[in-house]
């Protein structure tokens, strides 16, 4: 359900990485009332009142099928996103899903019911393994063969057939095992219960680990990609230490975690700290999956060595949830508007090591030996645990004293740093968006109205701009708006419309970058979604179209497609050209753009370009598409221009379809 109703809100949001973790917060906190609801159930309800109540459930989770949102949930670009997602997805999917997080707990507790001597939390390791099997299954089985809809219909039916199961399974265990109901109910109350220390610990330790799944989603997607397959990696392994750590005895020992962990939050500490803008891929997934794995080894192993009699088994599970839904809601709402960066990742680390810190200490060993063991540990595990935080709050203190500015909203992370001598020629002002370049500007005022980083004049963007061929003055429009760069290319009698997604974004180009101002052309800037904008707009007649809108290091999925193609090619003349900017450092672009164009009868070629840093030019890869005459006609591109690959195993992207899985370098 997770992957179907987000993959479908997506390209509603601008492709943010911010999309993904806001629904893992919804789905966390609507986790926890259903296990509120079969905690209530199991404690004050007969078995069949039970069993009567949770089928009436069922039916109604039945009701508001299918899971597919209406197009009246789609943004205006003045309201909030993150509220809006909540309140989606609570119409949407609220009822279906706080029936199945309810399911779990309440078959484990009728379970324990009917069996006498029965262990329920091996289910509770099933049920996350059937989860996780779905997870894995979805960007190999799934996402390339179903299209979207399709996907949310599928998921209805099987919903539909899973209710009819447990609506049976709930009715037939009504009635059964009452004799051991009572028995149980009669054994003394002190002799189980939990103390508030271990039920505090319990939360703490489910917080950190959800704190950290999502913490590493948010670092992955939005310096990567927001993907499905990087939105499953993560919660797979999140949901396999549930597996491996509550299937039996054994498959947990802290003599060998506890060492881990701290080799694992150093590694994702060296990551950090040396900013792996060049890190390979290959590195990259494999130090940040590890470390999470560990962590979440680490917080549930110690979850299961704590879980208590199956009395309380209910009321275990909604302090488990309790601590998923703070985590959830500190990445998904409390940093975004509370932190001025990205600092979720490291406070979820310190938290992990100070967790791990505590469960040491409150460690009591049956053997007299402890108190020596306690003696040789404990203060090397503090010493490890003091350094770790010391050097993450080292790493913040340098992000933050080294820029000129740093903010963050829903759709991520912006900071504005200067560098070279003050008053100099090489005085450059840089925009930065997680850790991906979005502009930069010299200072100088004899040099600031020159274009720079992906836009110069040899750019697949800059010939285009500076074609001589073109007399007349020109409307262009472009999809992004960074620091306002292509502005630069503006003349007198010009007109160039900006779409930018991010307010954030068009508050610091108008304040803290003089594109705009400098710009020769007439210039506008439309905020929201491009693609909801342009669907709604008459036919503007664009001279030129770039589309350089960047969500994490790549274009959003939903920019690339065949319909977004339509979209474009209807706003622009007859002899206007696409240029598509597709740098990136871990997905193939070309073939996907390649296949769109040929989708509306376009030709296209490919300008590459390589870095030159005295002009300040990043190497670009920009992707022009229009008529041959278009592109023929303009001789500098025409003699830079180059065929765009082709792929076989690669297909045309639709809203329906797509799959950056296929594509990853």
């Amino acid at each position: 359900m997770q992957l179907v109703i987000a993959k479908m809100i997506l390209p509603w949001f601008g492709g943010s990485a911010a999309v993904w973790a806001t629904c893992m917060l919804f789905f966390q906190v609507v986790l926890l009332f259903g296990y509120l609801y079969a905690d209530g159930a199991v404690r004050h309800l007969r078995p069949k009142a039970q069993a009567v109540l949770h089928v009436l459930l069922l039916a109604a989770g039945i009701l508001v099928l299918p899971i597919i949102p209406g197009p009246g949930w789609k943004p205006t670009g003045a309201e909030d996103p993150a509220l809006r997602i909540l309140l989606l997805l609570l119409i949407t999917v609220g009822l279906p899903y706080f029936v199945l997080s309810a399911t779990s707990p309440l078959l484990q507790a009728w379970y324990s019911r009917t069996k006498e001597g029965a262990v329920p939390y091996r289910l509770f390791a099933l049920s996350n393994a059937g989860s996780m099997l779905g997870l894995l299954s979805y960007p190999v089985l799934v996402e390339p063969y179903l299209p979207v809809h399709r996907q949310a219909m599928a998921w209805s039916a099987a919903f539909i057939a899973y209710c009819l199961l447990c609506g049976i399974v709930a009715l037939r265990s009504a009635g059964k095992g009452s004799g051991i109901l009572r028995a149980r109910a009669a054994l003394p109350e002190e002799t189980a219960k939990p103390d508030v220390g271990s039920r505090l610990l319990w939360m703490a330790l489910a917080a950190c680990a959800s704190a950290l799944l999502l913490a590493v989603t948010n670092h992955l997607t939005q310096n990567v990609a927001a993907i499905p397959f990087l939105w499953v990696l993560p919660l797979s392994i999140y949901l396999l230490s549930f597996i491996l750590c509550f299937s039996g005895e054994g498959r947990y020992r802290r003599i060998v975690y506890l060492p881990l962990l701290a080799v694992a939050l150093g590694g994702i500490c060296f990551l950090l700290s040396s900013g792996y803008e060049t890190t390979r891929l290959s590195i990259l997934i494999p130090v940040f999956a590890g470390g999470l794995f560990v962590s979440c080894m680490v917080c549930h192993g110690e979850l299961a060595a704590q879980k208590p009699h199956p009395r309380h088994l209910t009321s275990y599970y909604v302090m488990v949830s309790l601590g998923g839904a703070a985590g959830g809601i500190f990445v998904g709402l409390v940093a975004p508007y509370g932190f001025r960066g990205y600092f979720e990742l490291p406070a979820g680390i310190a938290a992990c090591a100070v967790l791990a810190l505590i469960v040491l200490y409150r460690l009591r060993p049956p053997s007299g030996a402890w108190s020596r063991w306690r003696m040789k540990v404990l203060p090397f595990a503090a010493l490890c645990a003091l350094a770790l935080v010391a050097v993450l709050g080292w790493q913040i203190r340098e992000v933050i004293r080294d820029k000129r500015l740093l903010v963050r909203n829903f759709y991520g992370g912006l900071s504005v740093s200067d560098s070279g001598t003050e008053g100099g020629t090489d005085a450059m002002r840089t925009l930065v968006h997680g850790t991906i370049t979005h502009g930069k500007q010299f200072l100088s005022p004899s040099l600031r109205r020159r274009p720079t980083a992906y836009y110069g004049f040899t750019s697949g963007i800059g010939l285009t701009l500076l074609d001589k061929s073109r007399g007349k003055p020109r409307r262009v429009g472009v999809i992004g708006l960074g620091a306002g760069t292509i502005a630069a290319y503006g003349r007198r009698g010009d007109y160039y419309r900006f779409y930018e997604i991010n307010p954030l974004v068009v508050r610091l180009a108008d304040t803290e970058f003089s594109f705009l101002r400098d710009s020769g052309a007439k210039v506008e800037v439309i905020l929201g979604d491009a693609r909801l904008s342009m669907e709604g707009e008459p036919r503007q007649g664009f001279d030129v179209l770039a589309v350089d809108a960047f969500s994490s290091d790549s274009i959003p999925v939903h920019l690339l497609t065949r319909e977004a193609f339509e979209i474009y090619f209807r706003h622009l003349r007859e002899d206007g050209i696409l240029a598509v900017h597709v740098s990136n450092k871990y997905l193939d672009l070309p073939p996907v753009v390649r296949l769109a164009a040929l989708s509306m009868g376009k030709d296209a070629v490919m300008v590459e370009t390589e870095d030159e840093p005295d002009k300040a030019w990043y190497g670009s890869t920009w992707i022009l598409a229009g008529n041959l005459r278009a592109l023929t006609g303009n001789s500098a591109l025409k003699q830079a221009g180059k065929p765009l690959p082709a792929r076989t195993n690669v297909h045309l992207w639709t809203d329906e379809y797509s799959n950056l899985f296929r594509i990853l370098k």
